[in-house]
């Protein structure tokens, strides 16, 4: 498995464990902010949404704007 393989499997992990989540997406930005290293958020981001359930492509969304301070 390669790394960003490995970095989409975890999004949806993380994506799926906090599915009940009353903001799963926000929960899986906020905990992919507080423990990812920069150099895997920055990996995640150049790769975009493919592979990634709809929670988890929303939260990489939301936290690439916040980081490009849009």
């Amino acid at each position: 498995m390669t790394t960003i393989e490995r970095l989409v499997y975890m999004a949806n992990q993380i994506a799926a464990n906090l599915a009940t989540d009353e903001d799963p997406a926000g929960a899986v930005a906020e905990h992919i902010a507080l423990f990812w290293d920069p150099r895997m958020k920055k990996l995640i981001f150049q790769h975009g949404p493919e592979g990634l359930s709809p929670v988890a492509a929303t939260a990489i969304h939301q936290l690439a704007q916040k980081q490009n301070g849009e």
